[in-house]
């Protein structure tokens, strides 16, 4: 399944297949991984195109997504891919009891925007609901989607936060993703339950993402923030390829990755890049701090490659797209805030 790499995307459909396309490395991983693939929490921004990764790369396996579905027509759209759909809430520790346990599970479920004003649910969502979660799938064979934002700021002038950094991030938010990771080790420690701990950075699908936002902004004549002035960003199909082939690599104690580009990408520069594209004047607001939210993707290289879409193309989809008024989803990732209230 060799990616093709096109000028520019031109619809929805061209674009959640694009996301949805396995490697050739991902279907041979998940041809040697025993037994069925739950996804919970998959009613989120990535889920649904992750989902149908695993089924196009593995069609004889059962995948099986997890969510409260209070959108109808997603489940209806996943069982339309060949994904099994399950409604429950993930705080309900007897309904996630009564769940089916397959052999491998990916979990995604986590709550970032809202988080200031009620964080109590916040901590709920990533604290408590994962401690749930890993003793009902103690047995099973865990990818767990993580962030890039338990990590302190970097120098940007280094490599970025390694995965064995101290944990010790601004904000509610960020340490309530600590609390999630920490839980799952702590049931791991206890059932020697198999973990990856996925520690993604900004993943790109048109509609949202970083890219969006500073285009966004460009598009619309207003400033650009400028005070996290860098960061790293990958193509979504590249984190969900990559994000299930860490399945194989669950272990006890954790294997822990960081998830992006290895491009250290500026903000400012990507923001002259789309004033170019538009044809629009560029405008700033603040000024670049030394330290930002960014991470070393070694590991990642080594494990798994090179990315298959590179920083330039991503910048030019996203303007493109924009510019023939393609949708967006109107959830800005708030790259900008320094301070973790979210």
């Amino acid at each position: 399944m060799t990616t093709q790499v096109p000028p520019a995307i031109e619809d929805e459909a061209m674009l959640d297949d694009m996301l949805s396309q396995p490697s050739d490395a991902l279907v041979e991983t998940l041809a040697r991984l025993e037994g069925d693939i739950t996804i919970l929490g998959v009613g989120g921004k990535m889920g649904p195109t992750l989902a149908r990764m695993a089924k196009r790369a593995a069609p004889d396996k059962r995948v099986i997504g997890v969510a409260r579905f209070s959108d109808a027509a997603l489940r209806d759209r996943l069982e339309g891919w060949g994904i099994e759909t399950v409604a429950c809430d993930l705080l309900d520790r007897s309904a996630v009891e009564g769940l089916e346990k397959t052999a491998n599970a990916v979990f995604m479920a986590g709550r970032k925007f809202g988080s200031e004003g009620n964080q109590p649910l916040t901590w709920a969502m990533n604290s408590h609901v994962p401690a749930i979660v890993a003793e009902a799938f103690r047995d099973s064979r865990i990818a767990v989607f993580s962030t890039a934002c338990v990590y302190a700021f970097a120098d940007v002038h280094g490599p970025g936060a390694r995965e064995g950094d101290p944990l010790t991030p601004p904000g509610e938010y960020a340490n309530s993703c600590i609390g999630r990771e920490r839980m799952f080790e702590h049931f791991s420690n206890v059932h020697g339950t198999r973990l990856a701990l996925i520690r993604l950075s900004y993943a790109i699908d048109l509609r949202y993402g970083v890219l969006h936002d500073i285009a966004r902004a460009v598009l619309d004549g207003e400033p650009v923030p400028l005070a996290s002035g860098h960061c790293n960003v990958i193509w979504q199909r590249d984190a969900n390829d990559i994000a299930l082939r860490t399945l194989a690599h669950a272990d006890h104690p954790a294997f822990v990755l960081n998830l992006s580009g290895p491009e250290l990408a500026s903000v400012r520069q990507i923001a002259l890049r789309f004033g170019d594209l538009f044809g629009k004047d560029v405008t700033f607001e603040g000024a670049e701090q030394d330290e930002a939210w960014i991470v070393d993707t070694g590991r990642q290289q080594r494990l798994f490659g090179y990315p298959t879409v590179p920083l330039p193309v991503l910048v030019d989809w996203t303007a493109d797209w924009l510019k023939r008024g393609g949708k967006t989803l109107g959830k800005p990732t708030r790259f900008e805030v320094r301070d973790g209230t979210y």
